[in-house]
């Protein structure tokens, strides 16, 4: 089963343009005209990325990450939960790539079995980058009024993180 499952899509890619030509379908043009498509939806969504990350760069130079790390600390050490997993909590919600890096660096730190790092694996795979979801998803669409979207995303990111604080624990 495995074999077949590696073959499937190289099959597709295959596949599909051959049905196109079979259908005589000008496979080139259409690709052209939808790498011109997705400059015009880059173009759309570039300015509301480049609010978000230049806002989230405000936010770490301000001081106000750390103000918000010490503030959340006792907490986190009344729950049980570590202090070097309290950054990745609120990062991950931000930035992909920059919780994809602490997660990597919580675990060269103290290893994949460790609780830090089944805790940090876990986070990083049960969660998403909310704030990048609605800001380049609601952006694209040209969705103005969220409403509840973000703070249902936070919740089920909240969620989430406890339940891996759960199920790392037991």
């Amino acid at each position: 089963m495995t074999e077949a499952v590696v073959w499937l899509v190289p099959l597709i890619l295959v596949l599909v343009p051959l049905y196109a030509l079979w259908r005589r379908v000008d496979v080139y043009a259409v690709f052209c005209q939808g790498a011109a498509e997705g400059i015009g939806l880059l173009l759309n969504i570039l300015p509301f990325i480049l609010g978000m990350l230049v806002a989230l760069e405000v936010f770490a130079a301000s001081g106000a990450m750390d103000i918000l790390l010490g503030c959340m600390s006792p907490l986190a050490a009344y729950l049980g939960l570590p202090a070097e997993i309290i950054p990745l909590g609120l990062l991950r919600s931000l930035s992909g790539s920059g919780a994809l890096s602490l997660t990597s660096q919580l675990i060269v730190e103290y290893g994949a079995d460790s609780f830090i790092g089944r805790l940090a694996a876990t986070m990083q795979g049960s969660t998403d980058t909310t704030l990048y979801v609605l800001t380049v998803y609601f952006g694209a669409v040209g969705v103005v009024r969220q409403r509840h979207a973000l703070a249902v995303g936070l919740l089920a990111d909240l969620a989430a993180f406890a339940a891996a604080f759960v199920l790392c624990k037991s």
